[in-house]
């Protein structure tokens, strides 16, 4: 092979290589394009079951007037809103998850089945600095947070020490809950300095996710459910958990020492969501994620290939076509498109094999026609066989990821630096 020919292939070789990292970028943005289909499935059933719910509270707020004197020395009474967290909140509930559909996509969706109790030790009124007549006691009301009220299924009855109550839609003041339900409640001078229980049953639909926001100067939840890939995540980690075959239990305790605000204010002078806490209810597979990991080895696997090739013309006298080169980079990058599209309806592991049998096949098939030698053919089937396990081996590891794949790829180089030895760059001749 004549010197200036050899080097006028190695540019080209090159220049394909860098070409083909278009047809790979178009890959991944379909990628992308199908996870964002995938959100949007997400986002239609769950708006018709119930979003990702967060159970804020209860709360109890007591309105009062504020008198304010402007410089014009008007009086004016502007109601304000006092707001109290209980002394203590415990919460006990199961998640009874479901699968639902949306063409070929996947939703996690849940019926809940809560149980929510605790209690208001002595409300100090003093501290507001105000009349007692300006303090309007008959309209306190418990306001519990609800993120999505769509996901309420049955009417949530109220028991406040021995009365009970039902609730309506509204929190009463957007001071801190932006959505839920609340009822007056009724304060006397006992429940004021003694305290006053509640507890409430509420059975709420929701998707993915399920929060709860540590209101309580001690709050205790406890989650169960049958769901077997739970994400525990917010603020806070559950204090134990328990995750096996027959599904996960969870149990957390927070203090109010845990979190950014107090047990009570006036107005809107703290936000709670930031404190809020909880699990996800994870789907095994995330066949996306594993395709776009898969695709950023694409440009090695595309330049080894290339690389084997050029060693095969170098070393036993085959002739490769820049046209055939080509062809074979085209294969190289279909095999992404095939597994994307067959790992939407079967698992990845069996898309993945499929994908890299069809696309190993081709390209020996091929090559046997290009060289007409058996044995080089074979060669480049063992070569792409130990390419594609290598970089399926990688996907399934997560911590050790990076790590293999370093090692690999220097052992890979190891590889290519001793058989370019044989190669005397200067006249191409094999030596």
């Amino acid at each position: 092979m004549e010197g200036k020919k050899t080097y006028l292939k190695i540019i080209v070789m090159i220049f394909m290589i860098l070409i083909f990292l278009i047809p790979v970028a178009l890959i991944q943005n379909l990628i992308k394009e199908r996870v964002q289909t995938q959100q949007e499935a997400i986002s239609e059933v769950s708006s018709k079951w119930g979003n990702e719910q967060t159970i804020a509270g209860p709360i109890l707020s007591i309105p009062y007037y504020e008198v304010i004197t402007d410089k014009s020395k008007v009086t004016r009474k502007i109601i304000r809103f006092a707001h109290y967290l209980p002394d203590s909140l415990y919460v006990n509930g199961t998640l009874s998850p479901e699968m639902r559909y949306r063409g070929i996509y996947q939703v996690v969706v849940y019926n809940s089945r809560l149980g929510i109790s605790g209690i208001f030790n002595s409300i100090n009124l003093e501290q507001l600095k105000t009349p007692m007549e300006n303090i309007l006691l008959n309209d306190a009301f418990l306001a519990l947070g609800i993120s999505d009220l769509r996901g309420i299924e049955e009417q949530i009855t109220l028991r406040w020490n021995k009365q009970m109550q039902g609730f309506n839609s509204g929190v009463g003041t957007n001071d801190v809950l932006a959505s839920g339900i609340s009822t007056h409640v009724r304060l006397s001078a006992d429940s004021l300095r003694n305290g006053s229980r509640f507890n409430l049953n509420i059975e709420l639909k929701g998707s993915q996710s399920l929060k709860f926001v540590p209101v309580g100067k001690i709050t205790q939840v406890k989650i169960s459910s049958k769901w077997k890939t739970p994400s525990f995540d917010g603020a806070f980690l559950p204090d134990s958990r328990q995750v096996n075959a027959k599904g996960f239990s969870a149990y957390w305790k927070v203090l109010h020492l845990n979190r950014n605000y107090p047990q009570s204010w006036t107005n809107d002078s703290y936000k709670i969501n930031d404190s809020a806490f909880g699990v996800s209810l994870l789907i095994p597979i995330d066949y996306y994620q594993k395709a776009e990991r898969a695709v950023k080895y694409s440009f090695v696997l595309i330049t080894l290939t290339f690389l084997l090739l050029f060693f095969v013309e170098l070393l036993n006298g085959v002739n490769v076509h820049p046209f055939q080169y080509l062809l074979i980079g085209l294969a190289l990058c279909i095999f992404y498109t095939l597994l994307l599209s067959i790992s939407e309806h079967l698992s990845f592991n069996v898309s993945y094999c499929i994908s890299g049998v069809a696309t190993i096949g081709l390209i020996t098939l091929y090559s046997r026609s290009i060289s007409g030698m058996k044995q080089i053919s074979l060669l480049i089937m063992g070569v792409l066989i130990i390419l594609y396990g290598f970089i399926f081996t990688v996907l399934q590891l997560e911590d050790y990821a990076l790590l293999m794949g370093s090692i690999g790829l220097f052992v890979i180089l190891a590889i290519v630096m001793y058989y370019s030895k044989k190669i005397n760059w200067y006249d191409i001749k094999i030596i």
